[in-house]
């Protein structure tokens, strides 16, 4: 039983959530908000601490993880505090705005002897424990294609929170903001990124940040995929496709959890279709989204086996995110592993 303080209130809920699902698991001890009226309203019937004081909380000796849920500028200098204190962490997305922040935590994690996850819970779900089964059991082939599509409506009632929409507070746009969970979907069923082309621009809503973008990747094995972004669509969808040598895997449009969408599976060679079938129908079951998530982090700190996600994915995520950045400021294809001398190295903030 690993005992959990949530920092935030907003996206925190959904954490809140999926450790109330599991209390096998967890339970959770106390939630930082300076809104204390929202964070009674999510404490409900549950007895647990609510206090705005974050340094309290990580002084309490009986707190083993800490779940940061707060706005981007903040979860690489609270991230730091709380290995300090020596706890473990989960940091929501994106885990730092910058190389030289990653270096930090990473740093850190070594000093202290203590694990940061980063957060990407769409990696959990159904259709992606289909497509990971049938991948273990070589019926993908090599990558070919992929395309992305992260088409979601945001208007000024989104961005009446202050910190929204501004470099400031939110650090990026829909690049970092909302389509970092495709991103990640990519590398982790088709490689990691050899070079990144990209274009964004503000055309939806009057703010600092990107609210649109088109991007083309090339990975390491060959593959090329396409991403494509508006926070300017008639209703949030996500659609992803991903082409392999001998499988086409293709979502719905389910947009914050599309593993667990009506995904099809189809075979490049129909005489292959009924050996796909019989694979999906063999595939575990495992618990979608923050609930998978957590189930894996909580397996990884009790030294079991389980797919949590690694510190390395998440400064992947924001070396990617700095290319893409560094290619539509400069025109230029970026390739990627970036060097430490790399101009955004410190952050891509203008």
């Amino acid at each position: 039983m690993l005992n959990v303080a949530i920092l935030g209130a907003g996206i925190g809920a959904q954490h809140l959530a999926a450790y109330q699902a599991l209390p096998h698991l967890f339970r959770v001890a106390a939630l930082v908000d300076k809104d204390q009226t929202r964070a009674e309203v999510l404490r409900g019937t549950h007895d647990f601490l609510i206090t705005p004081d974050w340094d309290g909380v990580f002084a309490m000796p009986d707190i083993d993880l800490i779940d940061i849920c707060l706005p981007p500028h903040l979860h690489l200098p609270v991230t730091l505090k709380a290995l300090a204190a020596g706890k473990n962490v989960i940091c929501e997305k994106p885990l730092a705005t910058s190389l030289a922040g990653v270096e930090q935590i990473a740093q850190s994690t070594r000093q202290h002897n203590r694990t940061v996850y980063p957060v990407f819970q769409y990696r959990y779900g159904p259709a992606f424990t289909q497509l990971r089964h049938l991948q273990h059991a070589g019926l993908l082939g090599q990558p070919l294609v992929a395309s992305m599509e992260t088409h979601w409506a945001r208007d000024g009632d989104y961005y009446a929170v202050p910190w929204r929409g501004t470099w400031a507070g939110e650090q990026g746009g829909a690049v970092l903001g909302h389509a970092i969970h495709a991103h990640d979907l990519l590398t982790h069923f088709m490689g990691p990124v050899r070079s990144v082309s990209a274009v964004t621009t503000t055309r939806v809503n009057p703010i600092e940040t990107e609210d649109c973008a088109a991007i083309t990747f090339e990975m390491v094995n060959g593959a090329i995929a396409t991403s494509n972004i508006t926070l300017g669509a008639a209703r949030d969808e996500t659609r992803l496709r991903f082409v392999f040598e001998k499988l086409t895997a293709t979502s719905g449009t389910t947009p914050y959890a599309p593993g667990t969408s009506d995904w099809s599976f189809i075979a490049r060679n129909p005489k292959d279709q009924p050996t796909i079938e019989n694979a999906l129908a063999s595939a575990p079951i495992k618990p979608p989204g923050f609930e998978g998530f957590l189930s894996a982090v909580a397996a990884d700190l009790a030294g079991r086996p389980s797919n949590s996600v690694p510190l390395a994915d998440g400064a992947a995520s924001i070396e990617l995110v700095t290319a893409i950045y560094h290619s539509a400021r400069s025109g230029a294809r970026v390739s990627l592993p970036l060097p430490s001398a790399h101009p955004l190295f410190n952050g891509w903030i203008p």
